[in-house]
């Protein structure tokens, strides 16, 4: 077996999800159901400092799709990786690496909740950061604009803090103003659901 390379991940996560309300999954840490009794989701991922072993993973963008038919916690999860398409050979081998949980770290425990990997897809991605709000855009198959939920500061966010949340400790909670995947059978609009923003610093193993 390959020897697992030193990796780390820093950047941010912008996901929006079928939740009507703020994911409960974020403060439950995947002990209650999500609002509508199964989670579908789709993130992106702006890598702006990264790399595995000595491969240089910075500038790239990803995408994911989850499914998730209960809670959390209880695994069977479906899941997808989208890789900007001006990644080479060695960089697309690393980020499947990290994302199915192989690389072990952050990410280990999709290598445990995960029944079934639908692949790593080469695409266009483009993450864009709009003052406080983010889109993200795959052609023909991610549409999605989320905008933070302001706080009772001027210009603050409203936020969850110190979290055990795997994706990060620190949640600004959002709310889809577009939000649009079409892929793998699915047709999702999620459109004024929950969204949140998450500052990365994933690493391993």
């Amino acid at each position: 077996m390959a020897a697992i390379e030193p990796w780390h991940i820093k950047g941010e996560l912008m996901l929006s999800c079928n939740c009507t309300v703020f994911c409960p999954c974020v403060i439950s840490l995947g002990k209650h159901p999500p609002t509508e009794g199964h989670c579908q989701t789709w993130g992106g991922v702006r890598i702006d400092d990264g790399a595995y072993g000595d491969t240089d993973l910075s500038g790239l963008n990803m995408g994911l799709i989850i499914e998730i038919p209960g809670m959390m916690s209880r695994g069977k999860w479906t899941a997808g990786v989208y890789v900007s398409e001006e990644a080479d050979v060695y960089q697309v081998k690393a980020l499947t690496k990290i994302m199915s949980g192989k690389a072990r770290g952050t990410t280990h425990l999709l290598s445990i909740l995960v029944a079934s990997f639908l692949g790593v897809h080469q695409k266009p991605i483009t993450y864009e950061n709009d003052g406080d709000v983010r889109r993200f855009k795959i052609p023909k198959i991610i549409d999605g604009e989320i905008r933070p939920i302001r706080s009772s500061t001027p210009d603050g966010h409203t936020t969850v803090e110190n979290s055990q949340y795997w994706i990060a400790p620190r949640i600004i909670v959002a709310e889809a103003t577009r939000s649009k995947f079409r892929d793998f059978g699915r047709n999702w609009d999620f459109a004024g659901h929950s969204a949140e923003i998450c500052e990365l610093d994933w690493k391993g193993p």
